[in-house]
């Protein structure tokens, strides 16, 4: 039994069981993984893989059990590589980080710029996707760490802990009805109007949804997006009001836009970081968590990810 033979295995898996994909993936041929895959199913004694003719199309049972405990086993094989490079190399690797385009663009710039100054030999890789898959790109380890407000809750694998909260505030053009209101901005001003804001997987969603519901308003959403800066060119061209966390708005680089505060109006969110629990962390992800979150110190991460409760 090898270790390339079991990353054949899961590679297959996660390419949605096309051995041409994986054999893509992993820069070897087809038949060099059939092969390799068959040898070791003659070793083990049972198929892993369901097959019709040439092609796989299922996974057995002992099949399922076996590519969870491979998994695994690459995954410890990976933490070993980074207990010696930790005692070999201190500053010297790679972080791969997952995150949404909100966190990306708006809350990690100075932690990525300080972080590099400080470690110049570590690689350092920003991997963007939605809550779900940044959350799967740590799962598979394709990603050290995921940053977000939404989806690492659904993750009992990952540890979650929490960095900071915000709210959120709404953008409207200049000369917009809502900035003549006097006193507070009401959750019913704003159903007034098509509002754009972001799609249901991101950056607190859920929680602009159930404001409007507690109120028994039915909010006119006329487009949704994943970026901020898409929904705030859609707002400066008149299309309706943006709803958007108040830490992606700037009155230097958003002119011709104004943010009327409205955490008043919504529940804070959190913002997480996501952590397999079985993840040896090199020296240099620590750090690099404690300058996106000063109380999360070496120790505190320690005790969230031996946590087996909730976080």
């Amino acid at each position: 039994m090898k270790l390339q033979q079991l990353r054949y295995l899961v590679e297959v898996a996660k390419q949605g069981l096309n051995v041409s994909d994986a054999a893509e993936a992993l820069h070897t041929s087809q038949p060099g993984i059939s092969k390799q895959i068959r040898l070791l199913e003659d070793e083990l004694g049972v198929q892993v893989f369901v097959r019709n003719g040439k092609r796989v199309v299922d996974v057995t049972a002992p099949g399922r059990e076996i590519l969870k405990i491979s998994e695994r086993i690459l995954r410890e094989a990976k933490n070993l590589k980074r207990v010696a490079e930790e005692f070999v190399n201190e500053e010297e690797g790679s972080l791969v980080v997952a995150t949404t385009h909100t966190q990306a663009r708006y809350a990690l710039p100075p932690t990525i710029h300080d972080f590099m100054q400080r470690y110049p030999g570590v690689k350092l890789q920003i991997k963007q996707g939605s809550p779900t898959q940044i959350c799967e790109y740590v799962m598979d380890g394709t990603a050290d760490i995921a940053i977000a407000t939404e989806g690492i809750d659904q993750f009992p694998e990952l540890a979650m802990l929490d960095c900071y909260s915000w709210n959120r505030s709404i953008i409207v053009p200049d000369n917009h009805p809502l900035l003549d209101i006097k006193g507070v901005l009401k959750i019913e001003d704003v159903a007034r109007y098509p509002i754009i804001t972001y799609d249901f997987a991101f950056t607190g969603r859920s929680k602009i949804n159930r404001t409007f519901e507690t109120a028994g308003l039915s909010p006119n959403v006329v487009l949704t997006a994943i970026d901020t800066d898409v929904i705030k060119t859609y707002v400066s061209l008149g299309l309706g009001i943006g709803i958007v966390a108040s830490m992606a708005f700037d009155v230097k680089r958003d002119q011709g836009l104004f943010a009327i505060d409205a955490s008043h109006l919504f529940e804070a969110s959190t913002t997480h970081i996501g952590i397999r629990r079985d993840a040896y962390l090199r020296g240099y992800t620590y750090a690099f968590i404690e300058r996106f979150a000063p109380h999360l110190t070496h120790a505190v991460v320690d005790a969230g990810l031996n946590n087996k409760g909730d976080d």
